[in-house]
């Protein structure tokens, strides 16, 4: 959760000195070969059968391709802070496709999760750069549409179930959409080796930190970790990345944080303990 939240200020630094579709293709690919590599000297690499290339491309489209290009974009026009409040909601925003989708019960704690959590999406966005309320962004919303299509993909994962290890799966994720985000980017923007020329070695630091150690080693230690604690706990560890985004970009950005953000980023917080089920477990074992 550490290094996810640090990533959005490395990432706002990232598509801000670069065009943001090309540097989010080299990093996600960067990425996802040092994925590859690290599964192959744990000793579950292999190549995928075609039938599991044809899930792998779909879950990708979502996870990996739309995901972060409307990340890169809602950064570039938007701060970390609302960034990293937004993808606070990711866990109610994942509960409520699971309802909606996989035909998941819910309780009224659960509903009054949801209510809470986007009470606090709505603060949060409408707060502009001064503090003021109703100041909307379109990277406000570019950045709740990349999360809204994450949500999804974790859902996807879920129905489609992959025989891959989640690891590995990771890994061909990451290189067949860096692949895709890239011909996009030549196609959007063009400027290839303009690209290249704006590498200097502060920034080509911040790159590799970037893509491997949040984005390659993050997501196969959280991939490992969720099986340890079960999905509904890790919902609650979220908020961690929420924390730490909050902090690295008043940090490293010198961003502020007005009230606003506080009380967005608590209904949030109020909203995934109640639409998770933590409270529901508690009282559970209170009674047992």
């Amino acid at each position: 959760m550490f290094v996810w939240g640090i990533n959005v200020s490395v990432i706002k630094i990232l598509v801000t000195n670069f065009d943001p579709l090309f540097i989010t293709s080299i990093r996600i690919l960067a990425a996802g070969i040092s994925v590859l590599v690290i599964t192959y000297f744990l000793g579950i690499f292999r190549l995928p059968t075609k039938k599991e290339l044809l899930t792998i491309g779909y879950i990708a489209c979502f996870n990996v391709i739309l995901h972060h290009i409307f990340l890169a974009f809602g950064l570039a026009n938007t701060s970390g802070v609302n960034t990293g409040i937004i993808f606070g909601a990711s866990p109610l925003v994942v509960l409520l496709l699971a309802v909606l989708l996989l035909k998941v019960s819910f309780s009224r704690l659960k509903v009054l999760g949801f209510i809470f959590g986007f009470i606090g999406i709505i603060i949060t966005t409408s707060a502009g750069a001064d503090g003021n309320l109703f100041v909307f962004s379109i990277g406000d919303g570019l950045i709740f549409i990349s999360m809204l299509v994450q949500a999804f993909s974790f859902i996807l994962i879920s129905k489609l179930n992959p025989s891959f290890d989640p690891r590995l799966l990771t890994g061909y994720m990451l290189t067949f959409g860096s692949l895709i985000i890239f011909l996009v980017s030549l196609f959007v923007e063009g400027r290839f080796f303009e690209g290249l020329k704006a590498f200097s070695w502060e920034l080509f630091a911040i790159f590799l930190f970037s893509a491997v150690i949040c984005t390659a080693v993050g997501h196969m230690v959280y991939n490992f970790a969720i099986k340890q604690v079960g999905p509904a706990e890790s919902a609650v560890f979220v908020n961690l990345e929420t924390l730490f985004a909050v902090l690295g970009a008043a940090f490293f950005l010198s961003e502020p944080i007005f009230v606003q953000h506080i009380i967005g980023f608590l209904f949030i917080l109020i909203g995934v303990f109640f639409g998770s089920g933590t409270i529901e477990g508690k009282k559970r074992k209170s009674f047992n």
